[in-house]
């Protein structure tokens, strides 16, 4: 990725996938939206994609704009230098949930959180994320790093005034109950929503906003349609979480944001309406999220 604005990639464990090649770029939207969390850089695929072709790619098929989400202080940098290049990239900017442990350990922590502050003053960055509570990939004796990292990325998004992106992965209550006892930030996003209807209901009702990944489209992923079909329009947004995440009949190839027509059309579907309803109403909540990009 020889034009990133700056020197920090990182290569994706690929494991046993067969077929690394980019797919072609589906019928391009009449509504253009945006694709609300994504980590371009992170290189993937047989023939990795510069930061200037996702957006080209994305661009041509009415993706307007990409929310590069974080999860340490290098991709937190290299968000900001990103959105700082290229004005249809917004930043977020966070220690993932699974990362605090292991500043935490170091004794870094502290010092961590304190540079997503200062890089969370900068006028690009639109969101705290993404941050949050993963009880599958980070065992009991990490949680207490989690919930202190949770809860000081809860105070920042309140101290400048962003959106928040929570990563909640086999944590749903415990990060229901954080955010009722801390009191959530007025704009708080459940990235990649991996509820049920229930779940939802519960978050919709207390003003929150769900995010739809590709994984929406997967056969085994009923919860998420359900939760979909249950959630406000005006609660609704999209996104790839790419290179992650890619939707049927993609799955195992990498995800990049030019592909969330798939996801939208599929969602769409779903809701029984019109994808330009849908685009429309989505791309009004990402702006009211997160602000104008060419600000």
């Amino acid at each position: 990725m020889t034009d990133n604005p700056s020197q920090y990639v990182r290569e994706r464990a690929t494991g046993g996938r067969k077929d690394l090649r980019y797919p072609p770029a589906p019928e391009p939207l009449t509504v253009p939206v945006y694709d609300n969390h994504a980590h371009l850089e992170i290189v993937d695929g047989d023939d990795p994609l510069t930061l200037a072709e996702q957006l080209d790619r994305a661009e041509a098929v009415g993706i307007l704009g990409v929310v590069q989400a974080s999860g340490d202080v290098e991709s937190s940098r290299w968000a900001v230098a990103a959105a700082s290049a290229d004005p249809r990239v917004l930043a977020a900017v966070a220690i993932h949930p699974n990362d605090a442990p292991v500043y935490a350990e170091a004794g870094r922590l502290d010092e961590a959180i304190a540079i997503i502050d200062e890089l969370a003053a900068h006028p690009r960055v639109r969101a705290i994320g993404e941050t949050g509570l993963d009880f599958f990939r980070t065992g009991p004796e990490g949680r207490d790093a989690q919930f202190a990292s949770f809860e000081a990325h809860i105070a920042l998004t309140k101290k400048h005034g962003i959106a928040m992106q929570i990563h909640d992965r086999d944590a749903h209550d415990e990060v229901l109950e954080t955010l009722a006892r801390v009191g959530a930030p007025e704009k708080t996003v459940f990235h990649c929503f991996s509820g049920d209807d229930v779940m939802a209901r519960t978050c919709a009702d207390a003003g929150y906003h769900l995010s739809f990944a590709g994984n929406v489209t997967f056969k085994n992923a009923q919860n998420l349609r359900d939760a979909l079909k249950v959630t406000p329009l005006d609660r609704i947004l999209v996104e790839t979480d790419a290179p992650f995440l890619t939707p049927t009949p993609l799955r195992g190839r990498p995800n990049a944001p030019y592909l969330v027509p798939i996801t939208m059309r599929f969602m769409a579907s779903e809701l029984d309406m019109p994808v330009d309803e849908l685009a429309n109403r989505i791309a009004e909540n990402t702006l009211r999220v997160y602000g104008s990009f060419t600000d």
